[in-house]
């Protein structure tokens, strides 16, 4: 690591040592907290994605070791139960571990060149973002991390052999940050504008761009949800594709991308933002695909969104900005975001293609909301890619989602 970096590691988090821990940041009405008592026992606060990062960048070798520093640390946790809630920024802490992996990468690409000292910072700026998932607001670490992440994420676009931009979007007052990715800027290319969920931004995408996207000649034009990463200034509301409407709004204006030829490819909540989009720019977009969306099941029945883990309901909360945070009135707001009771699935047909692929046993995003998907467009597709290998079923999804752009906007 050069002097700048580690001056900047050691300035950001030497006045954290004692920060608070990440599961206790959420308050909770009195009410809610015998429910949260009530909950199943868990190892981990935090929902490990093991495979969801490795598809990102992860080595699983290292993810295995980092995971295995912090659940056998001999230090205090907040609470005992959950491996990863070590207190402090010591050995043992969540952010501490996967930010102490980020910068072995980030001194290796400082002895690389090129290509392959971009890669070494992309992939020290996923371990940073995984230092500071979930993204809670108000997590001083997870802050601190973040900012090793975009500044990492910077370093190796510019390094890249790829051609790199962020977008400025003036949005009500303020400013929407977008990441552009070019395979090169000989002539406009078809841009897939792509978002991820509540507790993932945008840096995360890197490897998509390289492995999947580049290669067939498709720019990658990336945002943050409302309420987190670089769009943390706004609260997340039933609107959830507003951000996303004034990016679209403002691509005539970015060059080398060709503005009348836009596909959409949404993770998690993030598909729940792109569809509702699908339905409002129908004459703006040329194919549309989620993966593991969630858009109704799971907000129509309370009683799904109130059974959610704790770092779920803690997510939720911090991106719509509630504290303290009453369970129940969580639950019922919820239904809001069902883009059938927001009358767009079911009660209308886009002509917009979607394609709506889905794990098997998928607890959040079932099948049954990629039917919905799929029946509510002229040209809809629902996929189950089953669950025996889950690491094929990630790569199965992008092939499919690939695959279904390549037909629609470039056809």
């Amino acid at each position: 690591m050069n002097d700048d970096n580690k001056n900047l590691s050691e300035k950001l988090f030497t006045k954290h040592l004692k920060a608070k821990e990440t599961s206790c940041l959420t308050h909770y009405m009195p009410s809610s907290l015998s429910q949260l008592e009530d909950k199943p026992a868990q190892s981990w606060y935090r929902n490990l994605r093991r495979l969801q990062w490795i598809w990102q960048g992860a080595d699983p070798i290292e993810q295995e070791q980092v995971l295995a520093r912090i659940s056998s640390s001999t230090h205090s946790r907040s609470k005992d139960e959950w491996l990863d809630t070590v207190t402090g920024f010591r050995s043992g802490n969540w952010a501490y571990e996967w930010t102490q992996a980020g910068m072995t990468h980030q001194r290796k690409a400082h002895e690389l060149q090129g290509d392959e000292a971009a890669l070494a910072l992309y992939k020290a700026s996923l371990y940073f973002s995984i230092a500071a998932y979930p993204h809670i607001k108000g997590d001083n670490l997870a802050s601190q991390a973040q900012v090793l992440a975009n500044k990492a994420y910077d370093e190796a676009s510019r390094l890249s052999k790829y051609v790199f931009k962020q977008i400025n979007v003036p949005y009500k007052g303020k400013t929407i940050q977008a990441n552009l990715h070019l395979p090169h800027t000989e002539r406009p290319l078809p841009v897939v504008i792509v978002c991820a969920g509540l507790d993932s931004v945008q840096t995360d995408m890197w490897k998509l761009f390289l492995e999947h996207l580049a290669p067939n000649e498709f720019a990658m034009l990336t945002i943050d949800m409302p309420s987190i990463g670089k769009s943390s200034k706004w609260t997340l509301s039933e609107d959830s594709s507003c951000l996303h409407k004034a990016v679209l709004d403002h691509l005539p204006q970015v060059p080398f991308i060709d503005h009348w030829n836009v596909g959409l490819l949404g993770f998690r909540f993030g598909g729940n933002a792109l569809v509702r989009l699908s339905f409002l720019e129908q004459s703006r977009i040329k194919a549309c695909v989620t993966i593991g969306a969630p858009v109704h099941d799971v907000f129509a029945s309370p009683d799904k969104v109130a059974s959610m883990p704790k770092m779920y309901l803690d997510v939720l909360g911090s991106r719509l900005g509630k504290s303290p945070l009453d369970i129940q009135s969580l639950a019922g707001q919820m239904s809001a975001w069902s883009l059938k009771t927001q009358g767009l699935l079911a009660s209308r047909r886009t002509s917009v293609p979607l394609l709506a692929i889905s794990l098997d046993g998928d607890p959040i995003a079932p099948h049954s909301d990629n039917k919905l998907i799929s029946m509510s467009s002229k040209v809809g597709q629902a996929v189950k890619v089953p669950s025996k290998n889950l690491s094929q079923g990630y790569q199965k999804s992008l092939d499919l989602a690939v695959d279904w752009l390549l037909n629609e906007l470039k056809s």
